[in-house]
């Protein structure tokens, strides 16, 4: 077992400590990977993320590898197919809400990109907390509702405020790696 330090919620499971280390507040800056990753948020509302890091694969392949386009073509036989898949979360709102997160992925990129249009609600960096202890890490902040809201008006769903911080944390965002891990650092000089 390595004796890395890292945030608590990283755990003692392999695929959990791998996430934590490779990829959890790396800043994620390629449109297509951002959304992606909002999506699996999104049909991580309700259960934990171990849940969904599980599942991915089968995700990706249930949704077209993520191609917006074939995404945002969907229609209802291909809802009633993933509804039947036992290897993705069945739930026909996080469906839809996928579908129709697509074709809004699609309008954002046409309009100057959806990196740019994530990115400038933290003025294209970073924001770099120094957490000391789990319970000084907010679950939402005033950015995340600003960004919630942002997004809701561009057409998704299933991106409230908690889970578009949790999405932001992901993706670089924030960094909010607890200063005692050892990911807090490099993460840090990514930004």
């Amino acid at each position: 077992m390595d004796a890395l330090p890292r945030c608590a919620w990283a755990g003692d499971d392999p695929l959990y400590r791998a996430y934590h280390d490779t990829e959890w507040g790396v800043p994620e800056h390629e449109s297509r990977a951002l959304w992606e990753k909002l999506v699996l948020d999104g049909f991580q509302a309700g259960l934990s993320w171990i849940t969904i890091l599980r599942k991915r694969d089968n995700f990706r392949r249930a949704f077209a590898g993520f191609d917006p386009e074939a995404v945002a073509g969907m229609g209802e036989a291909d809802v009633a197919r993933l509804l039947a898949d036992p290897g993705i979360i069945r739930h026909r709102g996080k469906i839809e809400a996928a579908i129709t997160g697509a074709r809004a992925f699609i309008a954002l990129e046409e309009r100057g990109g959806f990196s740019a249009f994530v990115w400038e609600h933290v003025q294209g960096a970073p924001v770099q907390n120094r957490w000391h202890r789990p319970e000084e890490v907010p679950t939402d902040t005033d950015i995340s509702a600003a960004l919630s809201r942002d997004l809701r008006r561009a057409g998704f769903r299933f991106c409230g405020p908690v889970i578009t911080y949790a999405w932001m944390q992901a993706c670089g965002l924030v960094n909010d790696h607890l200063t005692t891990c050892h990911r807090h650092r490099p993460c840090a000089a990514m930004g």
